[in-house]
């Protein structure tokens, strides 16, 4: 290594181009052999820079995601869920829904796919460059509540129920809710609603949500009325997906 590379590579460590140090060279190399202009060789020092750094945003954004698996909508079979609406959750892909702030909602019985596709979504967003929260509603609640415990409340919802463009959560209604922590959701919903965008996922129809919700028909209307003003619903119906093998066999 000369003194011209010892001074780049300085140069690039202090300014923080880690790409740039390490790609420089062979993409001068490659420049002179191909008689490119001092532009052209810039341009792709640049796009090598800028490419890493968007890589190593989306690395972070998937960690903070903390998805439960990597899933994708081509990956969901709509020939076993033939009842499930492929062009109303194909037009989701798009993710304009997050761009006007509004919700999504997916019913219908367990094994039917629908936390694949939530789970699909907030991969996609991920990959956007969203910051995104997959979450369990049993998990969120277990959170909630120590916030709540150690004084906390306030910094978590900033945090974590805020702080995400995209919150997903999975599950409602497989667990009942008490009254305080009935409470806490409805505050998740209140606080996110015409802000951000959620997508949930539950077992069951609207109707009886308030089953799962300490029974307050009451503050389920309310959150309801809150969640579902923008959003779209999507009712998947069919058998469990999981059971499929079994069935078979």
């Amino acid at each position: 290594m000369n003194l011209q590379h010892e001074r780049i590579g300085l140069l690039c460590e202090r300014l923080k181009l880690e790409r740039i140090a390490a790609d420089w060279p062979h993409l001068a190399q490659s420049a002179a052999d191909g008689k490119a202009s001092f532009g052209e060789f810039l341009e792709r020092v640049l796009t090598a820079e800028s490419d890493a750094r968007e890589e190593r945003k989306r690395s972070v954004l998937l960690r903070l995601a903390t998805l439960p698996a990597i899933k994708t909508l081509e990956q969901y079979d709509f020939g076993f869920a033939h009842r499930a609406p492929r062009a109303q959750i194909q037009e989701l892909a798009s993710l304009a829904f997050i761009t006007r702030a509004e919700n999504v909602v997916l019913l219908g019985p367990s094994g039917v796919g629908k936390s694949h596709i939530a789970t699909a979504l907030a991969y996609r967003a991920v990959q956007a460059g969203i910051k995104t929260r997959f979450i369990s509603a049993a998990d969120l609640m277990l959170q909630l509540a120590a916030a709540r415990g150690q004084g906390r409340l306030k910094e978590y919802f900033n945090r974590a129920v805020l702080g995400p463009k995209l919150l997903v959560v999975d599950e409602i209604g497989y667990l009942p809710f008490g009254r305080e922590e009935a409470t806490l959701f409805f505050n998740v919903v209140a606080k996110r609603y015409e802000r951000a965008s959620m997508v949930l996922t539950s077992n069951l129809p609207f109707a009886q949500w308030a089953s799962a919700f300490a029974d307050d028909q009451t503050l389920t209307a309310a959150m309801l009325d809150r969640l579902l003003h923008h959003a779209e619903t999507i009712l998947i119906e069919g058998s469990s997906y999981r059971m499929k093998d079994r069935v078979e066999t």
